[in-house]
């Protein structure tokens, strides 16, 4: 009988050991669950749909199931920086469904992954926004949000913990090297994330998105002066040949434009939208130059966006 207390005492501490253990998210991974068998039982639904204005339309008396077909994939990989104090922060607020925010990945700054939905689902993390011709970016992207307080750098681990995912959503998945974005990019009149620290040009190096070449600092070809100016003239030609009429006559004659087509051209074949022109070279910048974050192309920026319209081809 004096064995009872120690053994109610062993059992007591191996509960309070089981409740500890507990996952914190275990509420949350219930409802989780629950909406995933909801819309698990709507694809098992045989069509047509027998409600609403479907009742009206001139269905077949059979119905025919066709024998091709799979889930729908992501091909679009959108990155952002959470712009909160920390990841638990974040999870919390993915967690809450008056928020409205979700998305399928989060990064904390220790390098630790947290998968948060199926890739096969559609997470809201893009809002409105839009890249070239789509306008639904949620339907057809995998978000990404890393841990960082929208100033700071990006720490190497988490960095590094980023890359590797990429790589598997790229080889899993099959996405274009040249559809791996930003926030900014697709929302550039609401969003400037992920920050103007992040390694766009470390990313690109590796398959990750597209960078530009490096640009010459020679504007046009290198001429003696002198000896064009010995150059016989034909005697219609009644100028007089000056340093100054030389060099005009070089850069109209041998000066290539510093970009091909207009910039809202340019960066329309990015895939940026162009309705808002300012914010639009401003997502640009933010994401290729990374210096001057503004609204204004310089010289430089017009050389890079005249390289880079050109692998967007």
């Amino acid at each position: 009988m004096k064995k009872i207390p120690s053994v109610i005492a062993i059992i007591f501490i191996a509960c309070l050991i089981v409740s500890c253990a507990r996952n914190p998210y275990a509420p949350t991974n219930r409802v989780y669950k629950k909406q995933s068998r909801a819309l698990t039982q709507e694809l098992k639904e045989i069509p047509p749909p027998k409600r609403g204005i479907a009742n009206t339309l001139n269905y077949a008396e059979h119905w025919v199931g066709t024998t091709n077909f799979n889930l729908r994939k992501p091909n679009i990989v959108v990155i952002h920086h959470t712009a909160q104090d920390s990841v638990g922060q974040t999870l919390k607020t993915f967690t809450l469904e008056r928020t409205q925010v979700s998305s399928h990945y989060v990064i904390g700054e220790n390098g630790e992954i947290y998968q948060m939905l199926n890739d096969l689902y559609r997470a809201w993390h893009g809002g409105s926004g839009q890249w070239g011709s789509n306008t639904d970016l949620n339907s057809s992207s995998i978000g990404i949000e890393l841990d960082n307080n929208g100033i700071d750098g990006f720490s190497p681990l988490q960095i590094a913990s980023l890359m590797e995912l990429l790589k598997d959503l790229k080889e899993k998945y099959k996405i274009p090297t040249a559809n791996f974005i930003g926030h900014s990019d697709i929302a550039p009149t609401r969003k400037n994330d992920p920050n103007k620290t992040f390694p766009w040009k470390a990313l690109a190096k590796e398959g990750y998105g597209l960078w530009y070449d490096d640009i010459p600092d020679e504007d046009f070809p290198f001429f003696e002066i002198d000896s064009i100016k010995n150059t016989e003239m034909p005697q219609e030609i009644k100028i007089e040949v000056n340093d100054s009429v030389i060099v005009d006559i070089i850069q109209t004659l041998y000066v290539a434009p510093l970009l091909d087509v207009s910039p809202k051209v340019a960066l329309k074949i990015i895939g940026y939208d162009v309705s808002d022109m300012p914010a639009a070279i401003k997502a640009f910048k933010l994401h290729f130059i990374q210096t001057e974050v503004n609204s204004t192309l310089t010289d430089y920026d017009l050389k890079v966006l005249n390289n880079l319209y050109k692998k967007y081809l």
